[in-house]
């Protein structure tokens, strides 16, 4: 059985992407992304993986027992916050270019999209280039500074390809708070908070809007924030949908657990999560996948893979599957 990290990074730069951008779009002066201006390395004494190449990445993959990395963007994911539709039709473009070069260099590596959801019309095109012409493997959002959430009858068009395509769909939220969060006081506080929070909206916008009954055949993952919140939120909303579901929201037919439990909505573990067996217990060993998070900061590498196979509270079987076969049947690569 194949080792799948099905949540890897690329610590994407400036350079890297403006080479791929058009007229005028690269001429832009300044960052090409906005940033907080906050320092993840604590002055320097985190992260310093995140200036690797790719051979360094391949090297450390084969320490790790990794045979495949899906890479994801990092800063990049601040794509859903332009307010300048035409420059984020570009940017998707040209950073999906860049990640799919960036994987050229070894079969090992396998890269996702970002689409301009600003335009719908313009991020089904993008898809269907992506996945068609670049070989990309899934589609990915971050849904901080959204107006709307995923669940919008207006992405609809979008879920209608994706699912053609037999592709997955990410969620992959950022540590960003909730639009119009501004009570933070500290980096811990936000990092804490923001990738939970907003994925937890995100959760009840996809189940509620309809969109797993609609779209049944779609294979949706919830990254970077664990799993042990999986059962404490099916259990509110099944609460929530049981009361008042059939009123407000009629397009979600069933339980919410029950999409969870028997449709394709996957879920990635921390290595060292308590609440893994009894996530486990609740929704199966089937849905959930291993993610390494290098070469970010607050990874494991590493001890990733040997972390999780070392475990005495999961079975055999689920390691194997959440180090693999999952991966396999998420990306859509069972033979």
């Amino acid at each position: 059985m194949k080792v799948i990290d099905a949540d890897g990074h690329i610590v994407e730069k400036d350079k890297d992407v403006r080479a791929y951008l058009p007229e005028p779009h690269c001429s832009r002066q300044g960052a090409l992304l906005p940033s907080d201006g906050l320092d993840t390395s604590m002055g320097g004494r985190l992260g310093g993986l995140e200036n690797n190449d790719v051979p360094t990445r391949l090297k450390d993959m084969d320490r790790e027992g990794i045979d495949i990395s899906v890479l994801f963007p990092t800063g990049s994911f601040s794509l859903t916050k332009f307010m300048e539709r035409d420059y984020a039709i570009a940017y998707a473009r040209a950073y999906n270019d860049f990640i799919a070069d960036v994987c050229k260099q070894s079969p090992r590596l396998k890269g996702i999209a970002l689409l301009p959801l600003q335009d719908i019309e313009a991020a089904v095109n993008e898809l269907n280039r992506a996945v068609t012409k670049l070989g990309l493997v899934a589609i990915a959002v971050a849904s901080q500074g959204m107006k709307e959430h995923l669940g919008s009858e207006r992405f609809w068009p979008l879920y209608e390809e994706i699912q053609r395509l037999n592709v997955p769909f990410c969620v992959h939220n950022r540590r960003v708070g909730p639009a119009g969060e501004n009570r933070f006081d500290s980096f811990l506080y936000m990092h804490t908070i923001g990738r939970p929070v907003e994925t937890f909206i995100q959760f009840a916008g996809l189940i509620y809007g309809g969109v797993a009954e609609r779209f049944s055949k779609l294979r949706i993952a919830f990254l970077e924030c664990g799993v042990g919140w999986v059962p404490y939120w099916m259990e509110r909303m099944d609460e929530e949908w049981e009361k008042r579901g059939k009123v407000e929201t009629p397009l979600c037919r069933r339980k919410p657990s029950d999409y969870v439990i028997h449709g394709n909505w996957f879920f990635a573990t921390e290595p060292e999560e308590e609440m893994l067996p009894y996530v486990i217990e609740r929704i199966g060993e089937d849905k959930i996948l291993f993610a390494s998070d290098y070469p970010h900061w607050d990874g494991m590498f590493p001890h990733v893979v040997s972390t999780i196979r070392a475990r005495k509270d999961i079975s055999e079987s689920a390691k194997e599957k959440i180090l693999g076969a999952n991966a396999q049947r998420f990306y859509g690569w069972q033979p």
